[in-house]
């Protein structure tokens, strides 16, 4: 009957904790899955299908849910409005442009790449169909593929959500500067690609805090009018914050770009996406869909790793804002480790990203970074690092070299990317002498 009543009291207990702190965790649950209707809704109807299958119940529908998207542009336009006005504020942010997908089930969509190794490339998509294969074909000219290479697949759950197919194959050896051209799952259509050189000059879009709003829009543009090799983008993509179908939207809408150079990616704070509360693990969906090489460097996780550039003239550390980083954690010790395998003999360029900046005056987002630059910056000072990017502040920001809060000839550049407006990335090209780059906003 003691036993009894002590299992009682212990479930009551642990009933009381999981209902109090559990409050928040399931409003944004609720939110997430109320969101996520709506963006199916909005989905069919770009596409012209009916949602319930009458008339009248897609007009009952379709005002619902326009009327669920009205009420978050206002509830974000009313906290712009009651900003303190002595401070700098972001406007309200653009329209949401989704990108439907109207393909038959097995049609690969979503296409993205990643490097691999000096000369390999990692091949990503997404298809309703998860049976389909996880095969990609390739060859130097149009619709003749003389290789064929197979890989994997996975799905995961989120909440009501359950993921497509998401298929990752690794292609190669390729040749360096080379063109060519590809298609995934013996299905769809055929993409094109081309691999970085082997050597200076290469050239670098950076980017950060991308989203999928009418500014995403514009930035794409921009970059889509650029000839560069490879894009960096320290964390923000798809701003899909638990809402699952963004996920499959921004995947669409980047896709032309993505499938034609190398996208390199770290994490930032909206490609958490925790609920503890109901058991769904930080990164799940970022993990599962943006495969980096992190193994290939001898990281534990995917949300930290390196690579080399222009066959090892460039070294290229991305790292995890929102992983332990502390001294005596598996990616401090795994970035020391990394930094002492450079040798800047042969390397002459260091190249440093992470989300949230270590500097930065504007008010927003001040000192989250402090943490991880107590416990890394001095790494990165004895490494000589030449530059570290960041992102989160939604704001272009550079600083004089520093270590410490004070100038240092002998430390990293310090530059913070971001949205907010038509120029909203950097050109980074190291040119072939070694010693110089060209920096410039496009």
């Amino acid at each position: 009957m003691c036993a009894a009543f002590r299992v009682a009291v212990a479930l009551t207990r642990v009933l009381y904790h999981a209902a109090a702190g559990s409050v928040l965790g399931v409003a944004r649950v609720l939110f997430a899955a109320a969101n996520e209707r709506c963006l199916r809704c909005v989905n069919q109807a770009a596409l012209g299908r009916s949602v319930t299958g009458t008339f009248c119940g897609d007009l009952l529908v379709g005002a619902m849910a326009h009327s669920w998207r009205v009420l978050m542009q206002g509830l974000t336009s009313l906290m712009f409005l009651c900003a303190r006005a002595d401070e700098y504020v972001r406007p309200p942010p653009s329209p949401l442009v989704l990108t439907a997908h109207d393909k038959p089930a097995a049609h690969p969509q979503q296409v993205h790449i990643s490097t691999v190794g000096s000369n390999n490339m990692r091949i990503s998509w997404v298809t309703d169909d998860r049976k389909a294969p996880s095969v990609v074909e390739y060859g130097k000219s149009r619709g003749n593929y003389t290789v064929s290479t197979t890989g994997d697949h996975a799905t995961y759950r989120y909440f009501f959500y359950k993921s497509g197919a998401i298929h990752h194959v690794t292609i190669g050896p390729l040749a360096p500067s080379t063109t060519y051209h590809y298609r995934c799952g013996k299905a769809g259509d055929e993409f094109t690609l081309k691999t970085p050189p082997a050597s200076l000059p290469i050239e670098l879009v950076v980017i950060g805090d991308l989203g999928q709003t009418g500014w995403t829009a514009s930035t794409l543009s921009h970059i889509g009018g650029a000839d560069y090799d490879m894009l960096l983008l320290p964390g923000d993509l798809s701003y899909a914050d638990t809402q699952q179908p963004l996920w499959d939207s921004f995947g669409r809408l980047v896709q032309p770009l993505a499938s034609a150079r190398p996208w390199m990616v770290t994490e930032g704070n909206h490609e958490v996406e925790a609920l503890p509360v109901v058991g769904f693990a930080p990164f799940v969906a970022y993990n599962a869909r943006w495969r980096m090489p992190h193994e290939e460097s001898g990281s534990a996780s995917n949300l930290y790793y390196s690579f080399d550039m222009a066959g090892g003239a460039a070294h290229v550390v991305m790292l995890g804002s929102y992983t332990e980083f502390e001294q005596g954690s598996e990616q401090y010790a795994w970035l020391e480790r990394d930094l002492a395998g450079v040798d800047r003999r042969k390397t002459p360029w260091l190249l440093v990203l992470l989300h949230a900046p270590w500097y930065n005056t504007n008010q927003a987002h001040q000192g989250e970074g402090e943490a991880m630059r107590a416990a890394m910056e001095t790494l990165l000072y004895e490494a000589r690092v030449d530059v570290v990017f960041s992102g989160h502040v939604h704001a272009y920001e550079r600083f004089t070299r520093i270590y410490d809060n004070e100038a240092d000839s002998r430390g990293p550049m310090f530059i913070t990317i971001g949205d907010g407006g038509n120029r909203e990335g950097l050109a980074l090209k190291f040119l072939k002498d070694h010693k110089s780059a060209h920096l410039s906003m496009f």
